[in-house]
Order: C-alpha cells, then structure tokens, then sequence
C-alpha cells in the first residue's frame, strides 16, 4: 500500500481515460476521492463511473462532458442525475453487484472505497458501508482508499493492507440522514403495520419516516432481532433500549446485521467498535441462503404505486425515475416464504397532495415485485392481505385501502376484473 498526500492527489497518474471506476456507496463514499475525480474529469475523459445510492451531492449533470454514470437506482443525490439524463439506470438487485464485479459483467478497473482507520490487528473495516465492497476490492485492478478517521471502525467486513494499492488520509464526517418528522398519514401507517410484528421477530426495513414510526410503536416489544440491507438511528435507539437483543435469531445471534449505516454521527458513535453491530456484504444480508434461515422474519418497504393485483412498483413513475430496485424483492420473497413471516409494503394512499392514487388498476411503468410474491399492503386505510387470495378478491382488498375519494373510480376502471375474477 502506497500512501499519498490527499491535497495533492493526481489520479490521471493513476487512472487511464476510458477505464472503469467502482465507488462504493451511501454513508461510506469516498467523498475526497469522488471530488478530485469530479475535478480532474477531462484528464479522465470517457471513465465510466458506476455510483450506488448516494447522499452528497459530489456528482453534478455537469460532469458528464466528461464521464459517464451509471447505477442501480436514483437514490438519493443520484436523483439529479437521472433527472438530467446523464444516469444509466442497471435494474438489479444490490445483492447481484457484487457478483456481477466478479463475473466481469460490470467491469471495474479502479475501485473508489472509503475505509476506517486500521484496528488493533491492523485491518481497515469498511466503516459506515459494507454491500459490495470487499467484492469489488477482490476484483478490481486499482484499489484506492480514502481512509477516514471519522470514520468508525465496525464489525465484519474488512480489508487488509495488501489488499490497498493506493491511499489517502483524511479526516471528515461522513454525510447524515436524519430521521424525518412523521406526518399523521405516517403514524396512520405505522399503526397498521406494528400490528404485524410479533416478539421475537427478526426485522428488516429501509429508512424513512414510516418505517422509523414503525420502529417507535414497537417499545413493548421483546427480543427484536434486526437483518437489514440499512439501519438507521431508530435502530439504534431500539438496541439501546434492550427491545433489539437479537436472542431468538438462529443466525448472528446477538447481533445487528446490516450492510449499511444510513443516519447522524450518533449511529457512526454507536457503531464504533460495537460487537454487537456488524456490517455485512449485500450477498450475506440479501442471499436466499442467508434469509431463508429465519422462520419469523418481517420485511418492511415501500412502493410508488401497487396495482390492484399486488404488483409493485418502486422505481419509475412516468418520466421520472425516482428509486431502484434494491433489495426489496430479495427480502419481499424471504419473507413470504418464512414460516411466521410477513412481507408489508407500507406506502400513502395518494400522492400529489391527496389527488392522485397510489393504489392503481394498473402499473403506469415496469413491475418492480411480482403479484406472486406479494404478502400484505398497508396504507393509513388499513392492511389489505393478499397471500393466497384470488385476484378478483386481491382487487376488493386493495380498493378497501385506496383513499375513499378513489374507491369508486377504482371500482369501475376495473368492472371486467371483478366479473370475470382475473
């Protein structure tokens, strides 16, 4: 490992024009490295640079004169991009990036991985962000690392010093998503969906305000276990609380699994040299061999829109594509399979300040989660469970839980559904 000053770092010694560049993603971005690439971009021309969800807005549309951008969804700052065009969108799952740096189909010249400093055995943790990290470091030509001292030093996944070619030493915070005020509509939600979760049930869920008021109403809960694809402070506060112990997980037991720290310095805090949390790659907290081990497991996501036979879509509405594929149907199709399990996708009945529905006849673009796989649908209306249900009984459900000015309408876009039942 070949340690460099940050302040003077010229990748154009170190990266080719045309070559192909790997960043991993969210709270643990390479922010310093990201930047110098943005600034020396036409010494770099034609890089391609694949981003995952991020949350700085260190990637402008104007960057594209000369680099081009990729990535599984518009999360977060990405939304710009995609907006002005300049994103490539690659539907697919996180657990299948890493698997598809392996296989060479999606190429990864140079790696772009911010790191923690080394601990005692002088491994560098991947910090806020594990996810497909250490894959792409295995598979990358070029491995530099921005290792950050504010960075916290977590459990599981990590790299050694061979494993580095180049890095950089800096010391800044990492970006922070604060937990948003819930509105009434939220809670409304909330309310439904806690009625689903059980003591002892292991939890996944993404960020946002309804899944945090989910996380709040779950106080008298006991033995939560928590298997997420992202965590976020309110986790935090249920492990502090001793309502997350992770006791009844046949797997980690005793531990918060997650591949991703999505919050304020004071997760970062929490986390920092915490045994009992532990950031995991996207094939550990995403696989089918790893979810199919938990008999009560409940996923908890969200959705642009559900039609009225249970398909989901959380990616694209009409011209704007506003979120990914992600997770949702790995942790969708775990949970359904689960034997005490429940799979919710929690979403507002309306959009456009009330006059719009989300619950729809059909989906205005592709299908993010099939019908097959879909469990239980809440709105602030209440829960619409679709496991087993015919479609013609699926469409009365889901009508059940449309915003009551739509229900009508809904009722008569799809008369032939209802007298013919498919």
């Amino acid at each position: 490992m070949r340690i460099l000053e940050a302040a003077t770092l010229d990748l154009s010694a170190l990266i080719r024009p045309g070559q192909s560049i790997v960043c991993t993603q969210a709270c643990g971005e390479p922010l310093t490295l990201m930047e110098a690439l943005a600034a020396q971009r036409h010494a770099l021309t034609g890089c391609s640079v694949f981003v995952g969800a991020s949350f700085a807005p260190t990637f402008q549309p104007e960057h594209a004169d000369a680099l081009s951008f990729s990535s599984f969804g518009a999360l977060g700052a990405n939304r710009r991009l995609a907006k002005a065009c300049v994103l490539g969108i690659i539907p697919c799952h996180v657990a299948a990036i890493g698997p598809y740096i392996a296989q060479g189909t999606l190429p990864c010249d140079v790696l772009l991985i911010q790191l923690a400093p080394p601990d005692a055995n002088g491994r560098y943790s991947l910090g806020a962000t594990a996810d497909y990290g250490r894959a792409a470091a295995q598979h990358a030509n070029l491995v530099i690392a921005e290792i950050n001292h504010q960075a916290p030093i977590t459990a599981g996944e990590y790299l050694e010093a061979a494993d580095i070619d180049i890095a950089i030493e800096t010391s800044r915070p990492l970006p922070q998503v604060p937990s948003a005020t819930p509105t009434p509509t939220d809670l409304a939600i909330a309310r439904h969906a806690a009625e689903y979760i059980a003591d002892g049930t292991t939890l996944q869920m993404g960020i946002g305000a309804t899944p945090d008021a989910i996380l709040r109403l779950l106080a008298n809960h006991k033995n939560l276990g928590i298997h997420s694809g992202m965590i976020s402070d309110a986790v935090m506060h249920l492990v502090q609380s001793g309502i997350v112990t992770n006791t009844e997980k046949p797997i980690d037991t005793g531990v918060t699994v997650t591949g991703a720290l999505i919050g304020t310095q004071e997760l970062y805090h929490f986390a920092h040299r915490n045994p009992r949390i532990a950031l995991k790659s996207a094939v550990h907290t995403h696989g089918e061999s790893t979810l199919s081990q938990f008999e009560n497991l409940v996923t908890i996501n969200s959705a642009i829109e559900v039609d009225l036979t249970g398909q989901i879509n959380a990616e694209q509405i009409g011209d704007d594509y506003l979120g990914a594929v992600g997770g949702q149907s790995d942790f969708v199709r775990a949970a359904h399979r689960s034997p005490k399990g429940h799979a919710i996708i929690a979403l507002p009945a309306t959009a456009k300040s009330g006059t719009a529905t989300r619950i729809v006849p059909r989906l205005t673009t592709g299908v993010t989660t099939p019908r097959t796989e879909t469990d239980i649908i809440v709105t602030e209306y209440g829960a619409a469970e679709l496991r087993g249900q015919t479609l013609k009984e699926r469409a009365k459900r889901m009508i059940g839980i449309a915003a009551p000015r739509f229900r009508e309408q809904l009722e008569r876009e799809t008369h032939n559904l209802l007298a013919r039942g498919y």
